[in-house]
This record gives structure tokens, sequence and C-alpha cells, in this order.
């Protein structure tokens, strides 16, 4: 029986309405993540997609993403979704466990930093099995979402890795954290996103780690949005 009712109650409740614009950074940072994989990366900049419409592209990822969560991988806005998304998984350079990673990394990280619930975090886990079985994917570790951020750490352990198409990503990518930040903060962009990193990320895209009273900052800027 298909989990995608309850896991949309729950997880849609989330990143939907009580957090939404938590819900937003985690999905940004969940992607940032995917650059620090260079196999992701070169796909990612190779296709010109991000480079040159930077806000329209993660614009558009976020709203396919909290589509699927608002109106279930069953629904027909959800099959279509799942369709495009497929189609990725049909180019050169991608495979099932890069597409798996890219599953973790849009499911784990909104509700890590919308600090979802339990039950929130159940119903995420669920959404992502859902999801995986739609694109015929291997299923997460679970049946938490805390087996399924194990195994994505584990992943990147093993994959993080510099490279240039990974730095070029990040960078232009950067600029679009203002849009959630306080007026006056919002030309810091890149410096308060950068904050936001953990250290292998920032390994591997070159960049220092922040002093700590930015890393506070950020966090703190961040976290003041619903």
């Amino acid at each position: 029986m298909s989990t995608a009712a309850p896991a949309r109650d729950a997880f849609a409740a989330l990143v939907l309405h009580r957090r939404p614009q938590r819900a937003r950074v985690g999905l940004t940072l969940g992607f940032v993540r995917t650059f620090a994989v260079p196999e992701i990366a070169e796909v990612l900049d190779r296709t010109g997609r991000l480079a040159s419409a930077p806000k329209a592209r993660a614009k558009a990822t976020g709203a396919m993403m909290f589509a699927l969560v608002g109106h279930g991988v069953d629904s027909p806005d959800g099959r279509r979704i799942v369709a495009e998304l497929a189609a990725l998984h049909r180019l050169p350079g991608v495979d099932a466990e890069l597409m798996r990673y890219v599953l973790a990394c849009f499911t784990v990280c909104p509700v890590e930093f919308a600090d979802g619930t339990p039950a929130e975090r159940a119903a995420a886990a669920a959404f992502a099995a859902d999801l995986a079985a739609a694109l015929r994917l291997p299923p997460l570790p679970g049946p938490g979402l805390a087996e399924a951020a194990a195994w994505m750490r584990e992943f990147e352990t093993a994959r993080f890795a510099p490279s240039e198409a990974g730095r070029r990503l990040w960078h232009t990518v950067a600029p679009l954290f203002a849009a959630r930040l306080p007026r006056r903060l919002a030309r810091h962009a890149p410096a308060f996103a950068a904050a936001l990193l953990d250290p292998p990320l920032r390994a591997a895209f070159a960049l220092p780690r922040p002093p700590l009273p930015l890393r506070a900052a950020a966090r703190l800027a961040f976290h003041l949005t619903r």
C-alpha cells in the first residue's frame, strides 16, 4: 500500500505550512551538497542550465520537490514530475546510486534544517520510500530518516571530492541565499551561506572556515525565518 497520503499530511505540513522558509533553505543546502560529488557536478555543469539561469533553476527544483510533497507521488502532478525526474536518470553519467543520493539530500536536508518533529521525520522517510519506488530506485535505508541520513553521510565520505565544476556551481548558487535573509544582510549572502556549510562541503569547494561569530550569526539569521 502506498504511504503517500500519511507522508503528505505530516511532511507537507512541515515544508509547506509550519516552517516553509527553513525548509526551502534546507532544500537549497541539499541541492548544494550534490555539487560536492564530482560526477553530479559535472552533469549539472555540462548542461549549462544552472549557470545561465541559477534563480530560475533553483526555483524550479524547489517547486518540483514541494509539488511532489504537497500533491503526492501518485497524483497527476506527481506522476508528471516523476517522469521528468526519471528522464534525468537517463542522462550520461547519472546512475541509480547518484539518484538515491540526490533523493536523500532532498528529503533529509529540509527536515533537518527545519527541525522536524519525529512524526514529520517519519513521514519524510515514508515519502522518500514512495518516491524511490516510483523512480524504480533501491529504497533508502530505513525505516526512519536517521538511517537514510547515516547512509547519506557514508556516501559523502566515499564520494565527496573537490572539482572545478563543483566550485563553479557553488559560486553560482551562493548569492541565491539572499532571498532567505533579512534585507540588511542580503548583500552578504555568499558569506552567510558559506557559514552554513560543514567542513566536508567547505573542503570540496575550497572555502576557508568562516569565523565562529559569522557561523553563529548565519544559523541565527536563517533560523529566524519560519
